[in-house]
């Protein structure tokens, strides 16, 4: 597809970023250089990494999805509730929490879609409706909201600090999630639909594409991502508490739009997304072990994103008239 032909290059530029964040950090820090500790450090940003995974279709579209987090906190507590206050089967218990992460992309993406309400408003409704469904299910549960709901099982803990032949399951689910979303956009006529529905979506109904249920789908997907990473989270953390993902609403959309995706719907990829939440998650880690304070961890993030946004806004008419003065001048020294 001709709006995929500049992705590859940008992914390149990502994988170039990597290897410098790695040499740069492992320079400050050897330790940093240990693989053990960077395939465990994916824990700490497996739910930001695969939310991205789906945002990214949610803004092809030419959506916008900001619930995620609240989506987080919601299934966190669900999970604490069903199995430790109600006695349910954890993994029933885990079940019924992602569903419900589903539920809640599905209101989105009906409103949205049907409803023909801006994607930022619903989402932004959704976000505190979430949040607040959260805090009151743990409010009747009885538990302190700061000390959250705990006492899980070793087996549910063992769900984030488990591995399998010494990898990590965090490292499997990324992987995992990962093939997933890249079949499903780019190897499917589904994922085809999601582009075109981005790019014109007008034309995509006029060619007999249902956009109102390709949106739908993408926020049902972006929901149920944010209830694996909901569940994950309350695994890592031994607790379960509303206010969990109160901040992974910036880095999700960093990772994504610093992978490649437009804001403006159209363009995009999950590998890009991969490779920038990799990025945040080593620069965080980098940060951290160099003795850096957390507080410039923000701002780190921060100018990532604006620099993103800025050359992924370069239109491709400016960057023809820059090429041609380049040739110009060249000309003009001869």
């Amino acid at each position: 597809m001709h709006t995929l032909n500049k992705i590859p290059k940008w992914n390149l530029a990502l994988v170039l970023v990597l290897i410098s964040e790695v040499i740069i950090f492992g320079l400050i820090n050897p330790r940093f250089w240990n693989i053990s500790i960077l395939l465990n450090s994916f824990n700490d940003f497996i739910g930001i990494a695969i939310i991205g995974f789906f945002v990214t279709f949610v803004i092809i579209t030419g959506g916008i999805d900001i619930s995620g987090g609240s989506i987080i906190g919601l299934t966190s507590v669900v999970v604490g509730l069903l199995s430790q206050v109600l006695g349910i089967n954890i993994g029933v218990s885990i079940l019924l929490a992602i569903l419900i992460g589903g539920l809640c992309g599905l209101l989105n993406g009906v409103l949205i879609a049907y409803g023909q309400v801006q994607a930022m408003v619903i989402t932004l409704g959704g976000m505190m409706l979430y949040s607040g469904i959260a805090v009151v299910l743990v409010g009747v549960s009885g538990v302190s909201a700061y000390e959250g709901i705990s006492g899980f099982s070793q087996a549910f803990s063992n769900i984030a600090y488990g591995t399998v032949l010494g990898i990590p399951n965090s490292v499997i689910l990324f992987t995992i999630l990962l093939i997933i979303a890249y079949v499903l956009l780019h190897l499917s006529k589904y994922g085809r639909y999601i582009y075109l529905t981005g790019i014109n979506q007008e034309a995509a109904e006029y060619a007999g594409i249902n956009t109102k249920v390709i949106i739908t789908s993408t926020y049902i997907l972006s929901g149920l991502s944010a209830g694996i990473a909901g569940v994950m989270l309350t695994s890592y953390l031994g607790s379960a508490r509303a206010d969990f993902g109160a901040e992974y609403l910036m880095p999700i959309l960093t990772v994504v739009v610093l992978g490649g995706t437009l804001i403006t719907g159209g363009k995009g990829g999950v590998i890009g997304t991969a490779l920038a939440s990799i990025i945040v998650g080593f620069l965080q880690v980098g940060m951290q072990m160099g003795g850096i304070s957390t507080q410039y961890i923000g701002l780190a993030t921060g100018l990532l994103l604006i620099i993103s946004v800025a050359l992924l806004s370069i239109s491709d008419d400016f960057k023809s008239n820059v090429k041609r003065l380049v040739s110009l001048n060249t000309l003009g020294g001869k």
